[in-house]
């Protein structure tokens, strides 16, 4: 329902300190939720990856089946990001989101009614079209809620939910299935997003209507130029794909989210194969080292916020810092290409280099996903990170289907596997730094685009 904004009345007589104090305290609240919902959603993706060996063993399959149902889980999540993006634009953050979580949520706990391998397929392809509203929701909270110096810093602390969730899964899902099976593993990860759901609804509103919000936090959230001139979104006209598509600021986004979401999937899909397959690692027994491959992670999500945020307040503008943010965290990707020499000397020098990869991609990921808002109206940022994350997905589905299934099902069949994964680490290595110059040349400087006119400079 398009409605005009209710401005929070001021408080009488409020002392600045305590109007002070006032902000952040709703706002804060807001981005633990968000957490609270990204990690439920990479636990709910992740459980698969760990009941792998027990799926292997009850539907005999190979890396190629593996590879097939990881595949569809891309597609769908790929087409889903698309929808998600205008279904929130359209529904807006509380219903979106509340819808988005429900649907997941049945997704997941659908897997363990499945008996066969099609049956997995098409489970994880409902889960992954589910999945897709996660993130267009959660930055187009985080631009509803947050002014811009902060969006990074609060999308990093939302999207370090990606590794909690990815943290958790290893040390409770081996657990569950040893103890009472691996479908109840789909069951209790799958009904978190029930509980999120009770929640959202008693905590969330947008800044607009939310009955609680101070005056102070709320001219706070709303300081930035293009706040002051218009402070609320659900007003204006919505923004067609085609339009936004004539941007090349969409396409800068569009291709780092193509370039570098793959390598997250390679991570969060194969990880544990890699343990298993070149250190022997079963069960339980991969537990400690996925965990602390996400642990390191979540420590990048953080960081890879504040860095941003630091360049800012030592007097950068907020787009280079941005940018500047990026090519160190891009940098700090390569490392990994050294990853099985260094696991010859001792395993966990594999695992320390590949946790610091994974955090180096969620420090990227909390920049690249704040760019949005940094270069669209509100209006249009679930859309464009929609369209994004569609990109991202295809990425994956063609690393899966061009690279990971053809050659590792080669690799593997003649006893080579660890060829298959050091041509993977390659990949890793080089996709961050060929995605940061890809969008450097597509947006150089920082212009927030107008969606009222053909304007394309950045």
């Amino acid at each position: 329902m398009n409605t005009a904004p209710v401005i929070p009345p001021a408080v009488p007589n409020q002392p600045l300190a305590a109007a002070n104090s006032a902000i952040g305290k709703y706002r804060w609240t807001i981005c633990a939720l968000v957490f609270f919902a990204t990690t439920v959603n990479y636990l709910d993706r992740a459980v698969i990856s760990l009941l792998k060996p027990y799926l292997e063993t009850e539907f005999k399959w190979n890396a190629g089946d593996y590879a097939d149902i990881e595949i569809a889980f891309k597609v769908a999540y790929s087409l889903g990001m698309l929808g998600a993006g205008r279904i929130i634009d359209k529904l807006g953050t509380k219903m979106g989101y509340a819808l988005s979580t429900f649907l997941w949520s049945l997704a997941a706990i659908g897997h363990a009614f499945v008996t066969s391998t099609i049956g997995f397929s098409v489970a994880r392809a409902f889960l992954g079209v589910t999945e897709a509203g996660n993130f267009p929701a959660a930055i187009k909270t985080t631009a509803e809620w947050f002014p811009q110096k902060e969006r990074a810093l609060a999308t990093g602390i939302f999207n370090s939910g990606s590794n909690v969730g990815a943290i958790i899964a290893p040390l409770t899902v081996p657990l569950i299935a040893e103890s009472i099976g691996w479908k109840w593993a789909f069951i209790i990860t799958g009904a978190l997003g029930f509980v999120w759901l009770a929640l959202w609804f008693i905590y969330y509103e947008v800044p607009n209507r939310h009955a609680k919000l101070t005056k102070a936090e709320f001219e706070y959230i709303h300081s930035d130029v293009d706040d002051q001139a218009a402070a609320s979104i659900t007003t204006e006209p919505k923004v067609s794909w085609f339009k936004l598509l004539t941007f090349r600021q969409t396409w800068a986004f569009v291709l780092g989210k193509f370039l570098t979401d793959p390598i997250w999937w390679f991570y969060l899909f194969w990880l544990p194969d890699f343990l298993n397959k070149q250190y022997g690692l079963k069960g339980t027994d991969v537990a400690l080292p996925v965990a602390a491959v996400y642990v390191l992670s979540s420590i990048g999500s953080v960081g890879g916020g504040w860095i941003p945020l630091n360049f800012i307040r030592n007097g950068m503008p907020a787009f280079r810092a941005r940018k500047t943010s990026m090519l160190l965290i891009a940098l700090c990707v390569f490392p990994i290409v050294f990853a099985q020499q260094l696991g010859q000397i001792n395993m966990w020098l594999a695992v320390l280099v590949i946790g610091i990869a994974a955090a180096a991609h969620q420090a990227w990921s909390a920049n690249i996903f704040t760019t949005v808002s940094d270069m669209f109206p509100k209006r249009a940022v679930a859309s464009v990170t929609g369209i994004g994350g569609m990109a991202g997905g295809l990425g994956g589905i063609l690393l899966s289907a061009l690279v990971q299934k053809r050659m590792f099902v080669y690799y593997e069949s003649i006893g080579q596997l660890e060829t298959a994964y050091f041509i993977m680490f390659l990949i890793c290595g080089g996709a961050y730094l060929l995605a940061w110059v890809l969008m450097h040349f597509l947006a150089p400087r920082m212009k927030q685009i107008s969606l009222d006119d053909t304007a394309t400079t950045a």
